[in-house]
């Protein structure tokens, strides 16, 4: 969600301000790197799921404040769109069957909330892409009631001085020999509340921060092509996983002429290898103007100087408008700071145990690459990686994937031969008990051999549908209830029929 930030109007000073808050944020982040003072808990498994709301028809319900008044569960907090709501799981141990108990707490807690949000006219749809959402959505007046989003829609087109494109060339349906394009004008960014999320998180010593994000940005393209789960908006049948290119759209602060430049993006997969967290806070101060240049009256000098934890709010909220796949956080529990490593790319959905499964391959595989003799990231240029995540992205198992000592390769054979004994490795390493790495990665070995995510099902399922006489529209609709039936039932999507 992000912080709070109150309705207001910047001045140049404010600007000029943040940045030196920056700056000094900065400085005081190197302090902390070099004092060694970090918290380092034992791995745990954290996530955020952010979750659409519909109505009865399956279409988008603009009520998450009456939904969320309806849950009252401090766990489930608003999110940028009125058909959006989001829940934080907290974090536990990665180690023993404790992979296994949050699939039945979160199991638990949805069903509660879809319960409660019934009440009131809506259901949850765990979904990657609303398939059901059309441009009409995308008013002003669709924003949440939270300051912060309007405030930051004002921003970015503050920023961009013109309305956003959104332009995505999709991929012919099964059995389609014509393909539907996307080229539209947006004028605020709701479009980014089209992109609905699971985000992992990591907590990882300093020292263990560079490996950690390396061998993320190395994963991403491969858990994008195993987990796509996005391939409609507006009507039309775009990418495997849209969220991917539309996220990349919709909060592009940067017009023609700067794209032409090659000022960098603010939604960025980023640019080289790293070796410290440090370079990634400082690439942020360095490249992207502020969007809410909110300053504090914290001194994090003085404060490290009395031997308390600095919040370092002004290098916080800005890392928070520079959208990173593989993000750095710095936060603070119980009066001691930390460090975490948030996975962004996976779609929610579709299922709780395809998102454990998801989570359980990541958690093992980015292990498993830390730990090896010969990281892959020193074997691919960091080109190669970023093209894995659009090529996966565009055409999820029908990709082509680079993959050092194999050449190109389908997500599928890669995930078989090489990754999937990486990730038992892994969450072994983790001491994560057999069985329950047996049943996550069972659902990564079964998705593989059927070749079928869950925007495999959605693509398939539209097709048959039309090819029974139905519209896109009806199509749409009528494949999105099938898909909330087989969600709350619960089986792996790659099980699923149409």
């Amino acid at each position: 969600m992000g912080q709070d930030v109150e309705e207001r109007k910047f001045t140049r000073q404010d600007r000029q301000r943040f940045r030196a808050k920056v700056h000094a944020c900065l400085d005081a982040l190197a302090e902390m790197l070099a004092g060694g003072q970090f918290e380092v808990s034992e791995p745990k498994i954290g996530m955020e799921v952010e979750l659409n709301l519909v109505d009865g028809a399956m279409q988008p319900a603009m009520a998450n404040a009456e939904v969320l008044e309806a849950i009252a569960d401090p766990d489930f907090q608003t999110e940028l769109g009125q058909f959006n709501i989001e829940i934080n799981v907290a974090p536990r141990p990665l180690r023993g069957r404790h992979i296994r108990e949050l699939e039945t707490d979160l199991r638990a807690s949805l069903d509660s909330a879809d319960e409660r949000a019934r009440s009131v006219g809506s259901r949850l749809a765990m979904i990657g892409m609303l398939p059901t959402l059309t441009e009409q959505q995308f008013e002003q007046k669709w924003i949440s009631a939270n300051p912060r989003y309007d405030l930051l829609s004002q921003q970015i087109f503050a920023a961009r001085g013109e309305d956003i494109e959104l332009q995505i060339s999709g991929v012919p349906l099964p059995g389609y020999d014509t393909r539907d394009d996307l080229n539209t004008i947006c004028d605020t960014i709701l479009p980014e509340a089209a992109c609905t999320s699971v985000q992992l998180h990591l907590q990882i010593a300093p020292e263990a921060f560079a490996a950690h994000w390396n061998a993320a940005q190395a994963l991403a393209g491969v858990q994008v092509a195993l987990a796509a789960n996005s391939p409609f908006f507006a009507g039309r049948a775009l990418w495997h996983e849209t969220r991917i290119p539309m996220f990349e759209q919709a909060t592009d602060t940067r017009p023609l002429e700067l794209k032409n430049q090659g000022v960098r993006p603010r939604v960025w997969f980023g640019e080289r290898w790293i070796t410290s967290i440090f370079d990634l806070f400082e690439e942020n101060s360095r490249y992207f103007p502020s969007l809410l240049p909110v300053c504090s009256d914290e001194d994090p000098h003085a404060m490290l100087a009395r031997g308390e934890a600095p919040s370092l709010s002004e290098l916080k909220l800005h890392n928070g408008t520079v959208y990173r796949w593989n993000r750095p956080i710095y936060d603070i529990a119980d009066g001691r700071y930390h460090l975490r490593l948030e996975n962004r790319v996976l779609p929610a959905g579709p299922t709780i145990i395809d998102i454990l499964a998801d989570s359980a391959f990541y958690y093992g595989v980015v292990r498993a690459f830390v730990d090896a003799d010969r990281p892959v990231w020193t074997q691919m240029s960091f080109d190669a990686a970023e093209e894995n995540l659009h090529a996966a992205a565009r055409n999820g198992f029908e990709s082509h994937l680079y993959w050092p000592e194999v050449g190109w390769v389908s997500p599928q054979e890669l995930v078989l031969r090489r990754l999937l004994p990486l990730a038992d490795a892994g969450l072994a390493a983790y001491g994560v008990e057999s069985d329950v790495r047996d049943r996550y990665l069972g659902v990564i070995e079964g998705r593989c051999l059927s070749r079928r995510s869950g925007a495999g099902w959605q693509r398939e399922a539209v097709v048959a549908r039309e090819k029974a006489g139905e519209d896109r529209e009806q199509a749409l609709a009528g494949m999105l209830a099938d898909y909330l039936t087989r969600m709350h039932e619960g089986e792996p999507a790659h099980t699923w029929t149409w």
